[in-house]
């Protein structure tokens, strides 16, 4: 059976060890002895998943946000040669205000 990390991570102690005692993987020595913390992870690579879980971000357009910040950033090194304090306070902040959007957007 195709098992997700998500999967895994809610499954209890003893089921996770009736995988493992299934499976004949190096990784997998002692699972007996293993917390859940150790023994997932070590699940995921026996089975070839990948051992973390993914964000999905819902409702920005990630690219496009980061994309912004690129140009932002040109801008803030061009008020910074032109030693323009204002215009550089400004777009320092909006893109602190951008990397803000991008970070609660990930949770």
């Amino acid at each position: 059976m195709d098992y997700t990390w998500e999967q895994l991570h809610k499954m209890r102690v003893s089921d996770l060890r009736d995988i493992a005692q299934t499976l004949n993987h190096p990784e997998l020595q002692g699972f007996s002895t293993m917390h859940k913390e150790q023994l997932v992870p070590a699940l995921c690579h026996a089975l070839g998943i990948e051992d973390h879980a993914h964000h999905e971000v819902v409702g920005l357009n990630k690219t496009q946000i980061k994309q912004k910040i690129r140009g932002l950033k040109k801008e803030r090194d061009e008020a910074i040669t032109a030693k323009d304090k204002d215009k550089l306070k400004a777009v320092r902040r909006e893109i602190h205000h951008l990397k803000v959007k991008l970070r609660k957007a990930r949770t």
